[in-house]
C-alpha cells in the first residue's frame, strides 16, 4: 500500500518575502499505512514533527490551508477533506489538526495533488505542490496523465516530488519522476526524518531568475546585386553564432527572426542560381536588416525533344528554364516569325516533361522555350514533322439518308472524324454528316438527305486537316401516303404510308402554303407503323399531309386534305349567383381534354376560363361560377390550340351574407358568431387585424359547414380586429364586422427562492383556456427556452413545477396556449 505526505506550498517564509507569495495548502496523508515505522518511529509521528517545525517558521500574513485524506473511512478513494481553508494566520490551527490525525483509510495520492491544486485556484494563479510519497498510486490509474493535465491547465503549476522510504521500487520511482518531469519540478528521495526535512527545505527554495536575454528582430534577405530585388525561387539559409548553429536549411526570402544580441554568420543558397553567398553580421539595437547580394543571373533555357514526329501526334518535351508565370514551350515551322513561331504550345506550369501537340503540316519545325514577358526565346531544338497517313473504303453508292459502313485506317487522334460532303465543297461544307474515328472501324456514317455526288474524307481534328478522300453517290428515295381527302377539324385519322422509315422520320400535317416548321402543325413518327394515327389541326381549311425524312426535315411526298368545321352547342342559365355551381348541357366532339370554361366576356388568352370542367365528365356537367359579379361567357374549348367552338353569355349576381358577433371579447377566448351566407364548400369565418391583407386577414378561422352560430377563437394579442365571411374560391370576403380584443389578466404566487431541482407549488389566477400552462425558464430567454419545465393550468391550483437543476435567476410565467402568449410573470432564484 502507498503512503503519502503532500505539501502544497509556493515557498516557505525563510526563502522569500511572504507578501509576494500565493496561498499555500498542506495536503497530509491520513491513510492507514502511515502507522508504518522508520527507525522505530511511526511515519505519521515523523510527518507531524516535520510539519510542526516548518509551521513554526511560517509567517502569519501568508495564506495557509490544510487538506487531509484517508483519515475518516476505510477503503474509500474519495476520502479527501479540506480541514482548514487557505487564509492568513492559520498555522496554529493547522498544526493542531495535523497532530490530531488518526490514520485509517486508503491513499489517493494523485487526487490529493489535484485537490491541492484546485484549492490554490491553479488555473487562475501560480501554484506549487510539494508531494512526499512512500509508494505506488493505488486509486488513480495514471498519475503521469493527471500531472500533464494540471500543467496544461495551470497558470504556472509545479509539482516537486520527494520519495520517502521508497527503497528501490521501480514502479514508484518511475511514477514520482514522471510527475515531477511533467510539471517542471524536482524529484528527490529521503529515508530519514532529517533527510525529509532537508528535502522539503530544498524544494521549497525558489531559484534566482535568470536575466532575460536581449532579443533583436532581424530580417535576412537575398537580393540581386546593386538592387533591392529579391532573388526569385527557393532560398535556403544557414545561420551560426560564435558557439552554436542557430538554423540550417531554412526556407524564406525574406526570413524574419528573433535573435539574441551577438555576432552571426549567414549563408544563403539560391536553388535557382545554384549559388551560395556568405555574410557576417552583428545583431544589436532595436532591429537588424541584413542583405546578401547575388550576381545578376542570365536567363537561359534548355529543350529536350525527339528528332522527328508524325504530324498531329503528341510528344513529351523536357525542359529547363525559369518557369515563371505563363512561360511556355511552342512549336512552329523553321524560320517562322511572330505568332507562327508557336503554332501549338503548352505552359511550363503543366509539368516537366510536358505534352506538346505536333502541327498537322509536315516539314522542319523548331521547339522553343518562350518567356511570357516579351515572348523572349530562351532556348530551342529542331524537329522534323513527317506526314500522317490514312485510307478509306466503302460502297460506291447508297440511298440518300441511309447509313453505310466505312472501313478506315489512320492515326485516330482525339476527335478525328470521317465526314461526307458535296464534291468541291470547302470549309465546314466538306462534312454535312460525320462520325468520330474513336468509335472504331468500320465507322457508321449517315448519307445526306439530298441525292447527288459526294466526297467521304478522313479529317484530322487539328485544323480539320484532310488525310484521305474517296468519291460516293447518294441515290434517290421514294415514299407514298394513303389518306382521306377530307376530315373533321381536330379529329384523328388513319394514314397509310411507304418510305425508308429512317430513325425519327415522321408524317406531318400543315397548311398547303406553309414552309419551315409550319409544314407540320401535328405529326406522328413512322416508327409507329402503317397505318398510323394523325391528329388533324383544330382550324378548318386546306392542308398537306407530308412524309418528312428526319435528316434536314426533307419532304419526300405530300397529299392534300380539306378539314371541315366541327359543331358544338351549350345550354346554360342566363344568370346565376357568384360562387355557385350550375349545370351545363352541351354537344360537341368531346375530344380528349376538351373542356367547358367560364371567363369575362371581354377576356382573351388564358383569362377566357377562370373556372372549367372537362367534357369527359358528361352532359350535363357541373361548373363553378367565379366570385366576382359581372358579365361572363361560358365557352366550349377544343383542347388542341384551346380553340373556341361556341359560347353563351351569363350574368353573375352578388351573393348576400351577414355577421353578428360581440363588439369586444377577452384575448384567447372563444365566441359565438351568428352568420348567414351561401355556405359554399369550405367557406369560412376568419378574424384578423383591421388593416391586414392576404393570408393575414385571418389569424384564426372556423368553417361555415360547422353550423351557425360558429365557434371562433379570439387571437391572444389585444387590439382592433375584423371578423369576415370568406368565400373559399379566391378567398373573397363578402361580409365583415369589427371586434375589439381586450387584455386578459392573470396573477402568480411564487416563492422568492428554492433549491435546484426542487418541486414547488405555484398559485395562479387566469383564464384557464384549453392547454394554458405555467412555465419556468431563465430570465431573458425567448422562444421555447422560456419554459424549461411547465405544468398545465387544467391540472389544478396551485400548479406543481419541478425547477431546473442549474442555479440562477429564473422567471415563472402564465402562458396562453394560443401563440404561447405570456400574460403574467414572477421571478424566482434557484440556489
Amino acid at each position: 500500500m502507498q503512503r503519502l505526505i503532500a505539501l502544497s506550498l509556493t515557498m516557505f517564509a525563510t526563502m522569500a518575502s511572504a507578501q509576494n507569495q500565493p496561498n499555500t495548502v498542506l495536503v497530509m496523508d491520513g491513510s492507514g499505512s502511515m502507522w508504518g515505522q522508520v527507525d522505530g518511529v511511526a511515519k505519521i509521528t515523523i510527518a507531524q514533527e516535520v510539519v510542526g517545525k516548518l509551521l513554526s517558521d511560517f509567517p502569519a500574513e501568508q495564506g495557509l490551508g490544510l487538506t487531509v485524506y484517508g483519515h475518516r473511512e476505510r477503503g474509500e478513494c474519495t476520502d479527501i477533506e479540506t480541514v482548514v481553508a487557505p487564509a492568513p494566520g492559520t498555522a496554529v490551527d493547522i498544526a493542531a489538526a495535523v497532530n490530531g490525525i488518526k490514520p485509517l483509510g486508503k491513499t489517493p495520492m494523485t487526487d490529493a495533488v489535484i485537490a491541492a491544486a484546485q484549492a490554490l485556484r491553479y488555473t487562475e494563479e501560480k501554484a506549487t505542490v510539494i508531494l512526499v510519497s512512500d509508494g505506488v498510486e493505488t486509486c488513480n490509474p495514471d498519475p503521469c496523465a493527471a500531472a500533464r493535465l494540471l500543467e496544461e491547465a495551470g497558470i504556472d503549476f509545479t509539482a516537486h516530488v520527494i520519495g520517502f522510504d521508497v527503497g528501490s521500487d521501480p514502479e514508484a520511482l518511475a511514477q514520482m519522476q514522471c510527475i515531477a518531469d511533467e510539471t517542471g519540478g524536482q524529484f528527490l528521495t529521503a529515508d530519514t526524518a532529517d533527510q525529509l526535512t532537508a528535502a522539503l527545505t530544498q524544494v521549497a527554495a525558489a531559484p534566482e531568475p535568470e536575466p532575460e536575454p536581449v532579443v533583436v528582430p532581424t530580417t535576412l534577405t537575398a537580393v540581386i546585386e546593386g538592387t533591392d530585388v529579391l532573388v526569385s525561387g527557393l532560398v535556403l539559409w544557414e545561420l551560426t553564432s560564435n558557439t552554436d548553429t542557430v538554423l540550417s536549411d531554412t526556407e524564406g526570402n525574406p526570413l524574419d527572426l528573433q535573435l539574441p544580441e551577438g555576432s552571426y554568420t549567414a549563408i544563403a543558397y539560391s536553388v535557382a542560381l545554384e549559388t551560395e553567398m556568405t555574410r557576417q553580421f552583428v545583431a544589436i539595437g532595436e532591429t537588424a536588416t541584413v542583405q546578401i547580394a547575388f550576381p545578376e543571373p542570365q536567363e537561359t533555357a534548355r529543350v529536350l525533344a525527339p528528332a522527328e514526329a508524325v504530324a498531329g501526334s503528341t510528344i513529351q518535351v523536357g525542359w529547363e528554364g525559369p518557369n515563371e508565370k505563363e512561360d511556355y514551350i511552342g512549336i512552329g515551322a523553321v524560320d517562322a516569325k511572330n505568332a507562327d513561331q508557336w503554332r501549338n504550345w503548352a505552359n511550363t506550369s503543366s509539368g516537366n516533361p510536358l505534352e506538346l501537340l505536333i502541327p498537322p503540316t509536315p516539314g522542319p519545325h523548331t521547339i522553343t522555350y518562350f518567356k511570357r514577358d516579351g515572348r523572349e526565346p530562351l532556348g530551342q531544338t529542331e524537329i522534323m514533322v513527317t506526314p500522317a497517313a490514312a485510307t478509306l473504303q466503302t460502297v460506291a453508292e447508297a440511298p440518300a439518308g441511309s447509313e453505310i459502313m466505312v472501313d478506315w485506317t489512320g492515326p485516330n487522334y482525339t476527335e478525328d472524324y470521317i465526314g461526307i460532303g458535296k464534291v468541291d465543297a470547302d470549309g465546314a461544307n466538306q462534312w454535312e454528316n460525320w462520325t468520330y474515328t474513336r468509335d472504331g472501324s468500320p465507322a457508321k456514317l449517315t448519307i445526306p438527305a439530298e441525292p447527288g455526288d459526294y466526297a467521304i474524307t478522313y479529317f484530322m481534328r487539328q485544323e480539320r486537316t484532310p488525310l484521305a478522300t474517296i468519291a460516293f453517290t447518294a441515290t434517290d428515295l421514294t415514299a407514298n401516303i394513303i389518306a382521306p381527302t377530307e376530315a373533321v377539324a381536330g379529329s384523328t385519322i388513319e394514314i397509310g404510308w411507304t418510305g425508308p422509315n429512317y430513325t425519327e422520320d415522321y408524317i406531318g400535317i400543315g397548311r398547303a402554303n406553309a414552309d419551315g416548321a409550319a409544314q407540320w402543325e401535328n405529326w406522328t413518327y413512322t416508327r409507329e407503323g402503317t397505318p398510323l394515327d394523325l391528329v388533324m389541326p383544330a382550324e378548318p381549311g386546306d392542308y398537306l399531309i407530308t412524309y418528312f425524312q428526319r435528316q434536314d426535315r426533307t419532304p419526300l411526298v405530300s397529299v392534300p386534305i380539306t378539314l371541315t368545321a366541327v359543331d358544338a352547342s351549350i345550354t346554360a342559365p342566363t344568370e346565376a349567383f357568384v360562387g355557385s355551381t350550375i349545370e351545363i348541357g352541351w354537344t360537341g366532339p368531346n375530344y380528349a381534354e376538351d373542356y367547358i370554361g367560364i371567363g369575362r366576356a371581354d377576356a382573351d388568352g388564358a383569362n377566357q376560363w377562370e373556372n372549367w370542367t372537362y367534357t369527359r365528365d358528361g352532359s350535363p356537367l357541373d361548373l363553378v361560377m367565379p366570385v366576382e359579379p359581372g358579365d361572363y361567357l361560358i365557352t366550349y374549348f377544343q383542347r388542341q390550340d384551346r380553340s373556341s367552338l361556341t359560347s353563351v353569355p351569363i350574368s353573375l349576381k352578388p351573393v348576400e351574407s351577414s355577421l353578428q358577433a360581440p363588439t369586444n371579447a377577452p384575448a384567447g377566448s372563444t365566441i359565438d358568431v351568428a352568420w348567414t351566407g351561401p355556405n359554399y364548400s369550405e367557406d369560412y369565418l376568419g378574424i384578423g387585424r383591421t388593416d391586414a391583407n392576404g393570408a393575414s386577414q385571418w389569424e384564426n378561422w372556423t368553417y361555415t359547414r360547422d353550423g351557425a352560430p360558429a365557434k371562433l377563437l379570439v387571437p391572444a394579442t389585444p387590439g382592433d380586429y375584423v371578423i369576415r365571411y370568406f368565400v373559399r374560391q379566391d378567398r373573397s370576403a363578402i361580409a365583415e364586422t369589427p371586434i375589439t380584443v381586450t387584455p386578459v389578466e392573470a396573477t402568480l404566487i411564487v416563492p422568492a427562492k428554492a433549491a435546484p431541482g426542487a418541486t414547488v407549488k405555484i398559485g395562479w389566477t387566469g383564464p384557464d383556456y384549453a392547454e394554458d400552462y405555467i412555465g419556468v425558464g431563465p430570465v431573458g430567454a425567448d422562444g421555447a427556452a422560456q419554459w424549461q419545465s411547465w405544468a398545465y393550468t387544467r391540472s389544478g391550483n396551485p400548479a406543481t413545477i419541478t425547477l431546473p437543476d442549474a442555479p440562477g435567476d429564473y422567471v415563472v410565467q402564465y402562458f396562453i396556449r394560443q401563440d404561447r402568449e405570456s400574460i403574467a410573470s414572477a421571478t424566482i432564484k434557484v440556489e
